[in-house]
Protein backbone atom coordinates (compact mmCIF):
# COMPACT_ATOMS: atom_id res chain seq x y z
CA UNK A 1 0.00 0.00 0.00
CA UNK A 2 2.84 2.45 1.09
CA UNK A 3 4.84 2.00 -2.22
CA UNK A 4 1.12 1.97 -4.33
CA UNK A 5 0.79 5.71 -2.53
CA UNK A 6 4.62 6.48 -3.45
CA UNK A 7 3.70 5.58 -7.18
CA UNK A 8 0.53 8.03 -7.15
CA UNK A 9 2.07 10.85 -5.44
CA UNK A 10 5.55 11.30 -6.66
CA UNK A 11 4.55 12.39 -10.28
CA UNK A 12 2.52 15.10 -9.10
CA UNK A 13 5.63 16.36 -6.63
CA UNK A 14 7.85 15.40 -8.89
CA UNK A 15 6.59 18.21 -11.46
CA UNK A 16 6.31 20.59 -8.72
CA UNK A 17 9.56 20.23 -7.46
CA UNK A 18 10.60 20.74 -11.03
CA UNK A 19 8.74 23.96 -11.39
CA UNK A 20 10.45 24.96 -7.89
CA UNK A 21 13.97 24.36 -9.23
CA UNK A 22 13.42 25.75 -12.24
CA UNK A 23 11.93 28.87 -10.25
CA UNK A 24 14.84 29.50 -7.92
CA UNK A 25 17.53 29.57 -10.63
CA UNK A 26 15.63 31.08 -13.94
CA UNK A 27 13.15 32.94 -12.42
CA UNK A 28 10.73 32.21 -15.76
CA UNK A 29 7.57 34.76 -15.83
CA UNK A 30 4.84 32.18 -16.24
CA UNK A 31 2.31 35.35 -16.79
CA UNK A 32 1.40 34.56 -20.39
CA UNK A 33 1.38 30.87 -19.55
CA UNK A 34 -0.71 30.81 -16.86
CA UNK A 35 -3.45 33.08 -18.63
CA UNK A 36 -3.05 30.61 -21.71
CA UNK A 37 -3.74 28.05 -19.15
CA UNK A 38 -6.85 29.76 -18.02
CA UNK A 39 -8.39 31.32 -21.18
CA UNK A 40 -7.38 27.70 -23.01
CA UNK A 41 -6.48 24.98 -21.43
CA UNK A 42 -8.51 24.59 -18.58
CA UNK A 43 -11.68 25.28 -20.45
CA UNK A 44 -10.56 22.71 -22.58
CA UNK A 45 -10.38 20.10 -19.56
CA UNK A 46 -13.89 20.80 -18.08
CA UNK A 47 -15.69 20.49 -21.70
CA UNK A 48 -14.19 17.78 -22.76
CA UNK A 49 -14.89 15.94 -19.46
CA UNK A 50 -18.61 17.06 -19.22
CA UNK A 51 -19.55 16.87 -22.92
CA UNK A 52 -17.49 13.27 -23.11
CA UNK A 53 -20.10 11.73 -20.98
CA UNK A 54 -23.98 11.93 -20.43
CA UNK A 55 -24.95 14.16 -17.60
CA UNK A 56 -27.53 12.10 -15.40
CA UNK A 57 -28.42 14.32 -12.11
CA UNK A 58 -29.12 11.35 -10.04
CA UNK A 59 -25.35 10.49 -10.40
CA UNK A 60 -23.85 13.96 -10.29
CA UNK A 61 -26.08 16.36 -7.99
CA UNK A 62 -25.33 14.30 -5.17
CA UNK A 63 -21.96 15.24 -5.69
CA UNK A 64 -22.00 18.67 -6.42
CA UNK A 65 -24.52 18.87 -3.02
CA UNK A 66 -21.30 17.31 -1.34
CA UNK A 67 -18.67 19.99 -2.59
CA UNK A 68 -21.10 22.97 -1.79
CA UNK A 69 -21.31 21.15 1.97
CA UNK A 70 -17.55 20.53 2.49
CA UNK A 71 -16.83 24.33 1.56
CA UNK A 72 -19.10 25.80 3.06
CA UNK A 73 -18.64 23.63 6.68
CA UNK A 74 -14.67 24.73 5.81
CA UNK A 75 -15.95 28.40 5.76
CA UNK A 76 -18.27 28.15 8.77
CA UNK A 77 -15.48 26.20 10.58
CA UNK A 78 -12.50 28.32 9.66
CA UNK A 79 -14.82 31.65 10.33
CA UNK A 80 -15.53 30.11 14.13
CA UNK A 81 -11.71 29.18 14.57
CA UNK A 82 -10.57 32.94 13.49
CA UNK A 83 -13.19 34.28 16.45
CA UNK A 84 -11.64 31.78 18.88
CA UNK A 85 -7.87 32.67 17.92
CA UNK A 86 -8.57 36.68 16.77
CA UNK A 87 -7.30 35.84 13.47
CA UNK A 88 -8.50 38.00 10.93
CA UNK A 89 -11.38 36.33 8.92
CA UNK A 90 -10.59 37.37 5.80
CA UNK A 91 -7.05 36.01 6.42
CA UNK A 92 -7.84 32.67 7.73
CA UNK A 93 -11.13 31.68 6.63
CA UNK A 94 -10.30 31.73 2.57
CA UNK A 95 -7.28 29.05 3.06
CA UNK A 96 -9.58 26.90 4.84
CA UNK A 97 -12.60 27.07 2.78
CA UNK A 98 -10.95 26.89 -0.48
CA UNK A 99 -8.15 24.13 -1.65
CA UNK A 100 -6.26 23.29 -4.40
CA UNK A 101 -8.19 21.38 -5.71
CA UNK A 102 -6.79 22.17 -9.48
CA UNK A 103 -3.47 21.63 -9.51
CA UNK A 104 -3.50 19.01 -7.13
CA UNK A 105 -6.79 17.32 -7.27
CA UNK A 106 -7.29 16.89 -10.62
CA UNK A 107 -3.99 15.16 -11.52
CA UNK A 108 -4.18 12.76 -8.09
CA UNK A 109 -7.98 12.04 -9.30
CA UNK A 110 -6.66 10.76 -12.08
CA UNK A 111 -3.33 8.84 -10.60
CA UNK A 112 -5.17 7.37 -7.83
CA UNK A 113 -8.63 5.99 -9.37
CA UNK A 114 -8.30 6.13 -12.96
CA UNK A 115 -9.97 8.34 -16.07
CA UNK A 116 -13.47 7.67 -14.73
CA UNK A 117 -12.22 9.88 -11.93
CA UNK A 118 -11.71 13.36 -14.08
CA UNK A 119 -15.07 13.83 -15.00
CA UNK A 120 -16.69 13.68 -11.41
CA UNK A 121 -13.77 15.66 -10.14
CA UNK A 122 -13.95 18.29 -12.28
CA UNK A 123 -17.44 18.71 -11.33
CA UNK A 124 -15.73 19.18 -7.49
CA UNK A 125 -13.58 21.40 -8.62
CA UNK A 126 -15.97 24.15 -10.55
CA UNK A 127 -17.92 24.16 -7.73
CA UNK A 128 -14.96 25.34 -6.02
CA UNK A 129 -13.76 27.51 -8.19
CA UNK A 130 -17.41 29.22 -8.64
CA UNK A 131 -17.27 29.72 -5.48
CA UNK A 132 -13.86 30.95 -4.95
CA UNK A 133 -14.71 33.41 -7.44
CA UNK A 134 -18.01 34.70 -6.54
CA UNK A 135 -17.83 34.51 -2.43
CA UNK A 136 -14.45 34.11 -2.10
CA UNK A 137 -13.50 37.48 -4.03
CA UNK A 138 -16.87 39.12 -2.05
CA UNK A 139 -15.48 37.96 1.13
CA UNK A 140 -12.17 39.67 0.49
CA UNK A 141 -14.43 43.10 -0.62
CA UNK A 142 -18.03 43.73 -0.87
CA UNK A 143 -18.00 45.88 -4.07
CA UNK A 144 -16.29 43.37 -6.37
CA UNK A 145 -19.04 42.75 -9.39
CA UNK A 146 -20.54 39.00 -9.22
CA UNK A 147 -22.62 39.50 -12.30
CA UNK A 148 -19.15 39.22 -14.67
CA UNK A 149 -18.69 35.21 -13.40
CA UNK A 150 -20.10 34.05 -16.24
CA UNK A 151 -17.60 35.49 -18.38
CA UNK A 152 -14.79 33.70 -16.63
CA UNK A 153 -13.60 30.95 -19.78
CA UNK A 154 -13.73 28.30 -17.58
CA UNK A 155 -17.16 29.02 -16.18
CA UNK A 156 -18.76 29.21 -19.74
CA UNK A 157 -17.14 25.80 -20.89
CA UNK A 158 -19.06 24.42 -17.77
CA UNK A 159 -22.45 25.60 -18.85
CA UNK A 160 -21.81 24.49 -22.00
CA UNK A 161 -20.02 21.01 -21.36
CA UNK A 162 -23.05 20.71 -19.37
CA UNK A 163 -25.21 21.48 -22.05
CA UNK A 164 -23.93 18.77 -24.52
CA UNK A 165 -23.72 16.35 -21.84
CA UNK A 166 -27.46 17.02 -20.55
CA UNK A 167 -28.53 17.12 -24.77
CA UNK A 168 -26.98 13.20 -25.36
CA UNK A 169 -25.28 14.60 -28.62
CA UNK A 170 -22.21 12.98 -29.12
CA UNK A 171 -19.65 15.22 -30.63
CA UNK A 172 -17.48 14.25 -33.89
CA UNK A 173 -15.00 12.50 -32.03
CA UNK A 174 -12.08 13.92 -33.95
CA UNK A 175 -13.28 17.33 -32.16
CA UNK A 176 -13.83 16.06 -28.82
CA UNK A 177 -10.21 14.28 -29.17
CA UNK A 178 -8.74 17.68 -30.82
CA UNK A 179 -10.40 19.30 -27.03
CA UNK A 180 -9.74 16.39 -25.02
CA UNK A 181 -6.04 17.22 -26.24
CA UNK A 182 -5.85 20.80 -25.46
CA UNK A 183 -7.04 19.78 -21.88
CA UNK A 184 -4.41 17.61 -21.16
CA UNK A 185 -1.61 20.09 -21.09
CA UNK A 186 -3.59 22.10 -18.39
CA UNK A 187 -2.82 19.35 -15.66
CA UNK A 188 1.28 19.29 -16.08
CA UNK A 189 1.16 23.49 -16.98
CA UNK A 190 -0.79 23.59 -12.98
CA UNK A 191 1.44 21.16 -11.54
CA UNK A 192 5.23 23.48 -12.91
CA UNK A 193 3.42 26.08 -12.43
CA UNK A 194 2.71 25.80 -8.61
CA UNK A 195 5.96 24.80 -8.17
CA UNK A 196 7.35 28.33 -9.63
CA UNK A 197 4.81 29.96 -7.56
CA UNK A 198 5.74 28.19 -4.59
CA UNK A 199 9.31 29.43 -5.42
CA UNK A 200 8.30 33.04 -5.28
CA UNK A 201 6.19 32.96 -1.81
CA UNK A 202 8.30 33.44 1.24
CA UNK A 203 7.29 31.96 5.00
CA UNK A 204 6.97 35.33 7.43
CA UNK A 205 4.44 33.60 9.93
CA UNK A 206 5.51 29.76 10.54
CA UNK A 207 2.99 29.90 13.72
CA UNK A 208 -0.02 30.64 11.56
CA UNK A 209 1.26 28.93 8.75
CA UNK A 210 1.43 25.34 10.37
CA UNK A 211 -1.73 26.01 11.99
CA UNK A 212 -3.42 27.26 8.93
CA UNK A 213 -1.89 24.07 7.28
CA UNK A 214 -2.99 21.61 9.46
CA UNK A 215 -6.20 22.79 10.36
CA UNK A 216 -7.06 22.80 6.44
CA UNK A 217 -6.95 18.83 5.72
CA UNK A 218 -8.33 17.93 9.24
CA UNK A 219 -11.21 19.81 9.17
CA UNK A 220 -12.48 19.29 6.05
CA UNK A 221 -11.68 15.85 6.38
CA UNK A 222 -13.65 15.23 9.18
CA UNK A 223 -16.65 17.14 7.34
CA UNK A 224 -16.35 14.21 4.98
CA UNK A 225 -15.80 11.78 7.14
CA UNK A 226 -20.00 13.36 8.77
CA UNK A 227 -20.55 12.84 5.27
CA UNK A 228 -20.22 9.62 4.01
CA UNK A 229 -21.30 8.42 7.56
CA UNK A 230 -25.15 10.53 6.68
CA UNK A 231 -25.33 9.83 2.76
CA UNK A 232 -24.96 6.25 0.61
CA UNK A 233 -21.99 7.40 -2.08
CA UNK A 234 -20.68 5.10 -4.56
CA UNK A 235 -17.24 4.12 -3.63
CA UNK A 236 -15.54 6.13 -6.21
CA UNK A 237 -17.59 9.34 -5.48
CA UNK A 238 -16.69 8.13 -1.50
CA UNK A 239 -13.15 8.46 -2.61
CA UNK A 240 -13.07 11.99 -4.03
CA UNK A 241 -15.20 12.99 -1.05
CA UNK A 242 -12.63 12.41 1.38
CA UNK A 243 -9.71 13.00 -1.36
CA UNK A 244 -11.15 16.65 -1.72
CA UNK A 245 -11.09 16.69 1.80
CA UNK A 246 -7.12 16.23 2.22
CA UNK A 247 -6.08 18.80 -0.21
CA UNK A 248 -3.99 21.82 0.76
CA UNK A 249 -4.67 25.46 0.54
CA UNK A 250 -5.16 26.42 -3.16
CA UNK A 251 -2.54 29.17 -4.24
CA UNK A 252 -5.34 31.40 -5.34
CA UNK A 253 -6.53 32.16 -2.47
CA UNK A 254 -2.84 34.08 -2.10
CA UNK A 255 -3.44 35.67 -5.35
CA UNK A 256 -6.55 37.20 -3.87
CA UNK A 257 -4.87 38.47 -0.93
CA UNK A 258 -2.25 40.24 -2.73
CA UNK A 259 -4.96 41.35 -4.78
CA UNK A 260 -7.16 42.70 -2.23
CA UNK A 261 -4.47 43.80 0.47
CA UNK A 262 -5.56 41.11 3.15
CA UNK A 263 -2.13 39.93 4.80
CA UNK A 264 -0.77 38.47 1.49
CA UNK A 265 2.43 37.74 3.54
CA UNK A 266 0.30 35.59 5.66
CA UNK A 267 -1.84 33.94 3.41
CA UNK A 268 1.40 33.17 1.50
CA UNK A 269 2.88 31.29 4.90
CA UNK A 270 -0.57 29.13 5.06
CA UNK A 271 -0.40 28.31 1.27
CA UNK A 272 3.36 27.31 1.25
CA UNK A 273 3.34 25.27 4.50
CA UNK A 274 -0.09 23.38 3.49
CA UNK A 275 1.42 22.40 0.45
CA UNK A 276 4.41 20.98 1.51
CA UNK A 277 2.45 19.18 4.29
CA UNK A 278 0.46 17.70 1.58
CA UNK A 279 3.01 15.08 1.45
CA UNK A 280 1.60 14.55 5.36
CA UNK A 281 -2.23 14.46 4.96
CA UNK A 282 -2.71 12.77 1.11
CA UNK A 283 -0.80 9.73 1.81
CA UNK A 284 -3.40 9.22 4.79
CA UNK A 285 -6.46 9.95 3.00
CA UNK A 286 -5.57 7.52 0.29
CA UNK A 287 -4.53 5.17 2.95
CA UNK A 288 -8.16 5.26 3.82
CA UNK A 289 -9.81 5.46 0.25
CA UNK A 290 -7.57 2.83 -1.69
CA UNK A 291 -8.67 -0.97 -2.40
Amino acid sequence: MLLRIVAILFPLFAIVAVGFVVGRRKRPDLTQANQLNMDVFVPALVFAALAGKPFRPENDIPLLLATLALVAGSGLAGWALARATGIAPKTLVPPLMFNNCGNLGLPLAVLAFGEAALAPMVVMFMVSNLAHFSFGAWLLDHKVRLMTLWKVPSVMATFAGLAVGMSGVALWEPLLLSIRMLGEISIPLMLFALGVRLSDSRITSIRLGVFGAAMRPLMCMAIAGVLLMLFDFPPLQQALVLTFGALPPAVLNYIFAERYHQEPEKVASMVLIGNLGAVVFLPIALAFVLP
